[in-house]
Protein backbone atom coordinates (compact mmCIF):
# COMPACT_ATOMS: atom_id res chain seq x y z
CA UNK A 1 0.00 0.00 0.00
CA UNK A 2 1.51 3.35 -0.68
CA UNK A 3 2.09 5.51 2.29
CA UNK A 4 -0.76 8.23 2.79
CA UNK A 5 0.64 11.73 0.94
CA UNK A 6 0.94 14.51 3.58
CA UNK A 7 -1.57 16.93 4.70
CA UNK A 8 -1.81 19.95 2.10
CA UNK A 9 -2.92 22.48 4.80
CA UNK A 10 -3.29 21.35 7.75
CA UNK A 11 -5.89 21.73 10.96
CA UNK A 12 -4.95 21.81 14.40
CA UNK A 13 -3.68 18.21 15.54
CA UNK A 14 -6.41 18.43 18.42
CA UNK A 15 -9.34 18.24 15.80
CA UNK A 16 -10.55 15.62 14.37
CA UNK A 17 -12.72 15.30 10.91
CA UNK A 18 -15.80 13.00 11.31
CA UNK A 19 -17.20 11.50 8.45
CA UNK A 20 -20.97 10.64 9.24
CA UNK A 21 -22.37 7.53 6.74
CA UNK A 22 -21.26 8.66 3.57
CA UNK A 23 -23.08 4.78 2.06
CA UNK A 24 -24.42 3.22 -1.25
CA UNK A 25 -27.17 3.18 0.72
CA UNK A 26 -27.80 7.01 1.59
CA UNK A 27 -26.94 8.47 -1.78
CA UNK A 28 -28.75 8.37 -5.01
CA UNK A 29 -30.09 5.23 -6.37
CA UNK A 30 -29.93 3.51 -2.57
CA UNK A 31 -32.25 2.22 -0.50
CA UNK A 32 -32.38 5.17 1.88
CA UNK A 33 -31.27 7.87 -0.57
CA UNK A 34 -30.52 11.44 0.41
CA UNK A 35 -31.57 13.96 -2.47
CA UNK A 36 -27.97 14.90 -3.85
CA UNK A 37 -26.26 12.83 -1.27
CA UNK A 38 -23.57 12.15 -3.55
CA UNK A 39 -22.60 15.26 -3.87
CA UNK A 40 -20.28 15.97 -0.85
CA UNK A 41 -18.00 13.33 -1.66
CA UNK A 42 -16.03 15.79 -3.55
CA UNK A 43 -16.20 17.91 -0.57
CA UNK A 44 -15.30 15.31 2.27
CA UNK A 45 -12.13 14.17 0.58
CA UNK A 46 -10.95 17.54 0.20
CA UNK A 47 -11.10 17.89 3.56
CA UNK A 48 -9.35 15.02 4.82
CA UNK A 49 -6.41 15.85 3.30
CA UNK A 50 -6.46 18.71 5.78
CA UNK A 51 -6.61 16.07 9.41
CA UNK A 52 -3.96 14.27 10.90
CA UNK A 53 -7.11 12.06 12.56
CA UNK A 54 -9.98 10.85 10.43
CA UNK A 55 -13.14 9.12 11.64
CA UNK A 56 -15.90 7.40 9.49
CA UNK A 57 -19.01 6.16 10.76
CA UNK A 58 -21.16 3.60 8.99
CA UNK A 59 -24.33 2.30 9.56
CA UNK A 60 -24.26 -1.60 9.93
CA UNK A 61 -28.13 -2.96 10.69
CA UNK A 62 -28.38 -7.16 10.80
CA UNK A 63 -31.03 -7.86 8.44
CA UNK A 64 -34.66 -7.77 10.00
CA UNK A 65 -33.43 -4.76 11.91
CA UNK A 66 -36.24 -3.52 14.95
CA UNK A 67 -35.61 0.39 12.95
CA UNK A 68 -37.13 -1.32 9.47
CA UNK A 69 -40.38 -0.77 9.00
CA UNK A 70 -40.32 -3.93 7.30
CA UNK A 71 -40.15 -5.71 11.01
CA UNK A 72 -43.31 -4.40 11.74
CA UNK A 73 -46.12 -5.93 9.97
CA UNK A 74 -48.36 -2.82 8.34
CA UNK A 75 -46.28 -0.32 8.78
CA UNK A 76 -45.08 1.62 6.12
CA UNK A 77 -41.88 3.21 6.14
CA UNK A 78 -41.38 6.79 7.85
CA UNK A 79 -43.81 6.08 9.70
CA UNK A 80 -43.13 6.22 13.67
CA UNK A 81 -43.47 3.48 16.39
CA UNK A 82 -43.09 3.66 20.01
CA UNK A 83 -39.86 1.81 21.13
CA UNK A 84 -39.16 1.26 24.63
CA UNK A 85 -35.98 3.98 24.58
CA UNK A 86 -39.19 6.44 22.65
CA UNK A 87 -40.05 7.01 19.29
CA UNK A 88 -38.92 5.62 16.52
CA UNK A 89 -38.77 6.99 12.72
CA UNK A 90 -39.40 3.29 11.06
CA UNK A 91 -36.89 3.16 7.68
CA UNK A 92 -36.53 1.59 4.63
CA UNK A 93 -34.47 -1.90 5.37
CA UNK A 94 -30.79 0.03 4.55
CA UNK A 95 -27.11 -0.56 5.29
CA UNK A 96 -27.31 -3.94 5.63
CA UNK A 97 -25.18 -5.58 6.86
CA UNK A 98 -22.15 -7.08 4.42
CA UNK A 99 -24.44 -6.03 1.96
CA UNK A 100 -23.51 -3.31 -1.40
CA UNK A 101 -25.59 -0.81 0.30
CA UNK A 102 -23.88 -0.76 3.29
CA UNK A 103 -20.55 0.33 1.34
CA UNK A 104 -18.50 3.21 1.31
CA UNK A 105 -19.82 5.42 -1.83
CA UNK A 106 -17.05 4.16 -4.18
CA UNK A 107 -15.68 7.72 -4.57
CA UNK A 108 -14.89 8.43 -0.93
CA UNK A 109 -11.31 8.49 -0.05
CA UNK A 110 -11.14 6.20 3.06
CA UNK A 111 -7.11 5.78 3.44
CA UNK A 112 -6.44 8.72 5.73
CA UNK A 113 -9.47 6.91 8.39
CA UNK A 114 -8.30 5.83 11.23
CA UNK A 115 -11.54 4.86 13.21
CA UNK A 116 -14.26 3.14 11.58
CA UNK A 117 -17.52 3.60 14.30
CA UNK A 118 -20.03 1.28 13.42
CA UNK A 119 -23.25 1.95 14.24
CA UNK A 120 -26.97 0.04 14.99
CA UNK A 121 -25.52 -3.20 15.07
CA UNK A 122 -27.88 -4.02 18.06
CA UNK A 123 -30.82 -5.75 16.63
CA UNK A 124 -33.50 -3.94 18.97
CA UNK A 125 -32.34 -0.75 18.91
CA UNK A 126 -31.37 2.51 16.34
CA UNK A 127 -28.33 4.50 16.46
CA UNK A 128 -27.99 7.84 14.71
CA UNK A 129 -25.04 9.27 16.97
CA UNK A 130 -21.38 8.39 16.16
CA UNK A 131 -21.56 8.46 20.18
CA UNK A 132 -24.54 7.16 21.45
CA UNK A 133 -27.47 4.81 20.41
CA UNK A 134 -30.73 6.13 20.40
CA UNK A 135 -31.61 5.48 24.15
CA UNK A 136 -29.16 8.08 24.72
CA UNK A 137 -27.22 6.30 26.87
CA UNK A 138 -25.41 3.02 25.25
CA UNK A 139 -22.32 4.32 24.32
CA UNK A 140 -20.26 3.75 21.00
CA UNK A 141 -16.65 3.86 22.41
CA UNK A 142 -15.40 7.04 20.29
CA UNK A 143 -15.86 10.02 23.05
CA UNK A 144 -13.14 7.53 24.90
CA UNK A 145 -11.29 7.19 21.55
CA UNK A 146 -11.26 10.63 20.79
CA UNK A 147 -10.37 11.76 24.93
CA UNK A 148 -7.50 9.16 24.78
CA UNK A 149 -5.81 10.78 21.25
CA UNK A 150 -6.21 14.47 22.52
CA UNK A 151 -8.56 15.42 20.40
CA UNK A 152 -11.03 18.47 21.79
CA UNK A 153 -12.55 19.50 18.74
CA UNK A 154 -14.51 17.84 16.06
CA UNK A 155 -15.47 18.81 12.19
CA UNK A 156 -18.63 16.80 11.34
CA UNK A 157 -19.51 16.16 7.52
CA UNK A 158 -21.47 13.41 5.92
CA UNK A 159 -24.96 12.18 5.82
CA UNK A 160 -28.35 13.08 6.82
CA UNK A 161 -27.73 16.77 8.48
CA UNK A 162 -30.63 16.76 10.35
CA UNK A 163 -30.51 12.76 11.66
CA UNK A 164 -27.10 11.21 11.97
CA UNK A 165 -25.33 14.43 11.39
CA UNK A 166 -27.14 16.63 14.06
CA UNK A 167 -27.11 13.56 16.44
CA UNK A 168 -23.56 13.38 16.42
CA UNK A 169 -22.45 16.82 16.52
CA UNK A 170 -25.34 17.28 19.96
CA UNK A 171 -24.06 14.55 21.58
CA UNK A 172 -20.36 15.62 20.61
CA UNK A 173 -21.01 18.87 22.50
CA UNK A 174 -22.45 16.69 25.30
CA UNK A 175 -19.38 14.90 25.99
CA UNK A 176 -17.60 18.32 26.09
CA UNK A 177 -16.12 18.83 22.35
CA UNK A 178 -16.47 21.72 20.42
CA UNK A 179 -18.32 20.97 17.44
CA UNK A 180 -18.56 22.34 13.80
CA UNK A 181 -20.34 21.48 10.99
CA UNK A 182 -19.06 22.01 7.57
CA UNK A 183 -23.19 22.72 6.01
CA UNK A 184 -21.80 22.29 2.35
CA UNK A 185 -20.20 18.48 3.18
CA UNK A 186 -23.68 17.71 4.15
CA UNK A 187 -26.76 16.57 2.75
CA UNK A 188 -30.48 16.14 4.50
CA UNK A 189 -33.74 14.02 4.17
CA UNK A 190 -35.76 16.64 5.68
CA UNK A 191 -38.57 15.05 6.84
CA UNK A 192 -41.39 16.71 8.19
CA UNK A 193 -39.39 20.34 8.85
CA UNK A 194 -36.54 17.58 10.04
CA UNK A 195 -33.58 19.97 8.83
CA UNK A 196 -34.86 23.50 10.30
CA UNK A 197 -35.77 21.47 13.91
CA UNK A 198 -31.66 20.09 13.50
CA UNK A 199 -30.43 23.40 12.69
CA UNK A 200 -31.78 25.30 15.47
CA UNK A 201 -31.00 22.37 18.21
CA UNK A 202 -27.29 22.56 16.84
CA UNK A 203 -27.30 26.30 16.75
CA UNK A 204 -28.66 26.27 20.69
CA UNK A 205 -25.93 23.58 21.23
CA UNK A 206 -23.03 25.63 20.49
CA UNK A 207 -22.24 24.01 17.24
CA UNK A 208 -20.25 26.45 14.69
CA UNK A 209 -21.42 26.27 11.43
CA UNK A 210 -19.07 26.78 8.42
CA UNK A 211 -18.79 25.86 4.66
CA UNK A 212 -15.43 24.19 3.79
CA UNK A 213 -14.06 27.56 2.56
CA UNK A 214 -14.45 29.14 5.55
CA UNK A 215 -12.71 26.61 7.05
CA UNK A 216 -9.71 26.83 5.17
CA UNK A 217 -9.75 30.31 5.89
Amino acid sequence: MPPTPPRSSGMPDDTALVIIDVQVDFCPGGALAVNDGDAVVPVVNRLADRFSTVVLTQDWHPPGHSSFASAHAGAAPFSMAEMPYGPQVLWPDHCVQGTPGAAFHPDLEVTRAQMIVRKGFRPGIDSYSAFFENDRATATGLAGYLSDRGLRHIVLCGLATDFCVAYSAMDGRKVGLAVTLVEDACRAIDLDGSLDAAMSDMRGAGVTLATAETLAG
